[in-house]
């Protein structure tokens, strides 16, 4: 490669894993002094090229919904603020002109017309259900103009969304180390590997048991769960590689034979078979065949009058540092009530700094790894109640205000908190306090907000995004930089295909943001209610 950063290098597919595994390496390395430059806040050129790929997940959605997946991250805009950052954002299908008008027209303190010249849109335009990393990967001539775009390969850097051997192989064609966690970690952040590290770490967890390929291991670890803990009113089966709780299967045992009992397994392996997916089109015969191939865990599935699901996000930047950057109490939803459907920021102050800590323990874990860049643990917490003695009846908590806290989730990557919380962080310059679980902005107030990726009606399909655009002004929701509240839309590319569209609501309380987020919701059904209402024919 020329020290100037020209001309493509695309890996030779005949070296060893071990050769390509340094040569990675060696291109990580770079961000050490980048990561100094970048964090004395200097003028310094740099080029981000971002390429939200989901590589985990694509055949799940295609088309629209993924091309508005792919745009969710169009918050990065925001780093335009930089007057010397030069930003090269891929996409499968072009982004509609009007939607990068808005976000560019949320920078503050920047003329949009010089922002719109350091940005760089890219396309390979194919909306196949295929991930956008393979796509440039297939296609040498795109990656040529991505590398011409870059100025200064040791001024530069690669943001994808998650981290696999495509990204690896892209980071390695471009010549520019990738601010992610390298592929090799995957396994960590898999189920399996994150109960490991849960009780490796001491931190809290589910009863349950790890490393499963078979329904009949996953009967016999039920019924070795029941044994010592015969209370159990149902578990939960988790693929290793699920994402957003689609992987997961949710088993009733109330009223199974006592452990040990005539007839136990005959019918926890009945209870299988009637199991509920959180993906609606699994079957049994499709579930096993891929817990199988991939494998799983099953865990005791936590109960509670009062339970709420939050998640702790981290990074870990290339000078080793573990930060801890914020928590959030999510909205989730589905037939068993795991899909992640949005969240709440920032998570409830009961349980929130508690949590944290518990995070942190992981965090210095895979910084010892040599883990790089932002992850997540999502944990499950649960209001604790008190027998008939005076005691607790769940687990010794390291909780205070009664709350017990199990770990349940490592996701090596960025997800569903990620976007709106560094919206925020952004377009307000504010910052989180991890020992008080609040988020203050330089004026001294704290801020909050409630977010979805999954606002969605049939009746949406009336709206263009210009429609989106007139309804935001008219009905007084765009964000207002002075008061630093109001609503930022997101994944508006999905808005008249699919019926969807993601927001975040941004207030002064926790009352204030929810306000705003049902103002939104409300004016987005009013409106298109109306455009659905039949007109009379001209001249009728």
């Amino acid at each position: 490669m020329d020290p100037g950063g020209r001309g493509l290098a695309i890996p030779d597919l005949d070296l060893s894993p071990e050769e390509i595994q340094l040569r990675f390496e060696r291109l990580q390395a770079r961000l050490v002094p980048l990561w100094k430059s970048i964090r004395s806040f200097n003028q310094d050129p740099q080029t981000i090229v971002v390429v939200p790929s989901m590589s985990l997940d694509a055949a799940a959605v295609a088309g629209a919904q993924m091309q508005a997946y792919e745009e969710r991250f169009l918050f990065l805009l925001l780093l335009l603020r930089q007057p010397r950052a030069e930003l090269v954002y891929v996409t499968s299908q072009p982004i509609h002109p009007s939607i990068i008008d808005y976000y560019l027209d949320l920078l503050p303190g920047v003329i949009a017309s010089h922002a719109r010249r350091r940005l760089h849109l890219i396309a390979p335009e194919d909306s196949s259900p295929r991930p956008l990393t393979e796509k440039l990967l297939e296609r040498p001539r795109l990656l040529e103009r991505i590398v011409s775009l870059i100025r200064d390969r040791d001024r530069a850097h690669l943001v994808p969304y998650n981290t696999t051997h495509l990204e690896l192989r892209l980071a390695l064609s471009l010549g520019i180390p990738m601010y992610g966690a390298d592929p090799r970690f995957f396994p960590l952040g898999g189920k399996t590997g994150c109960r490991r590290l849960f009780a490796q770490e001491g931190v809290p967890h589910p009863a349950g048991a790890e490393g499963l390929t078979g329904m009949d291991e996953v009967a016999e670890a039920i019924a070795r769960l029941r044994a010592e803990k015969p209370a159990i009113r149902g578990v939960i089966v988790k693929l290793n590689e699920g994402v957003s709780g689609e992987g997961n299967a949710s088993v009733d045992l109330s009223e199974v034979p006592p452990p040990g009992a005539f007839g136990e397994m005959e019918e926890i392996f009945r209870r299988l078979r009637s199991m509920t997916f959180e993906l609606a089109d699994l079957t049994y015969e499709s579930y096993a065949e891929q817990l199988q191939r991939r494998g799983g865990i099953v865990e005791e599935r936590i109960a509670g009058v009062d339970l709420r699901s939050p998640s702790v996000q981290l990074r870990i930047t290339p000078l080793g540092d573990v930060e801890l950057l914020s928590t959030h109490d999510q909205l989730l939803g589905g037939p068993g009530g795991q899909k992640f459907l949005g969240c709440r920021f920032p998570a409830d102050v009961a349980y929130g700094p508690a949590i944290t800590r518990e995070a942190a323990k992981i965090g210095r874990r895979l910084a010892r790894e040599g883990v790089l860049g932002r992850f997540a643990i999502d944990f499950v917490v649960v209001r604790r109640q008190e027998d008939s003695s005076g005691g607790p009846s769940g687990p010794p908590s390291p909780l205070a205000d009664g709350w017990d806290a199990y770990a349940i989730e490592l996701n090596l990557r960025k997800g569903g908190t990620t976007h709106p919380f560094l919206t925020l962080q952004f377009l307000t310059d504010g910052r989180y306090d991890p020992e008080t679980a609040t988020f203050t902005a330089p004026s001294g107030r704290e801020k909050f907000f409630i977010a979805s990726d999954h606002v969605s009606s049939p009746l949406y399909r009336a709206f263009t995004t210009e429609d989106l655009f007139d309804l935001v002004v008219r009905r007084g929701l765009h964000f207002d930089q002075t008061r630093q509240t109001g609503v930022i839309f997101h994944m508006m590319s999905a808005l008249a295909e699919c019926g969807s569209v993601g927001l975040t609501a941004v207030g002064d309380s926790h009352a204030d943001a929810e306000a705003l987020y049902r103002k939104a919701i409300a004016a987005l059904d009013e409106e298109a209610a109306a455009a659905a209402a039949p007109r009379p024919l001209p001249g009728a």
